[in-house]
């Protein structure tokens, strides 16, 4: 299945990246690395990830992944013929930042 990434998700993506990478030279390779190898199974198997818990009613199904090693989620949505990305957020930030991403 093909994976496409939201504008903002990638903008999240890129700046974390970039603050690991200010912490220490490499650290924003492996946070990549490390997100990708989660992308990568969910293009496999995205119905194995479970839904996103206590989604305000009326809202589509939406899975999360957890990035090993580094404290961040990404929100996901399955569509017929590709998964999109709604967010790569930390652990730590207000919850359904991103619900106004979705379709």
């Amino acid at each position: 299945m093909r994976i496409a990434l939201h504008p903002d998700a990638r903008t999240e993506l890129r700046a974390a990246a970039l603050w690991y990478e200010e912490q220490r030279p490499g650290l924003g390779d492996e946070f990549v690395a490390s997100v990708s190898s989660v992308l990568e199974r969910i293009t496999e198997v995205p119905f194995s990830f479970p839904g996103w818990p206590e989604l305000p009613a009326g809202h589509s199904p939406i899975h999360r992944a957890v990035t090993p090693r580094f404290p961040y989620l990404i929100a996901f949505e399955v569509h017929s013929q590709h998964v999109l990305v709604l967010a790569i957020a930390h652990a730590k930030r207000r919850p359904f930042y991103w619900l106004t991403r979705t379709r």
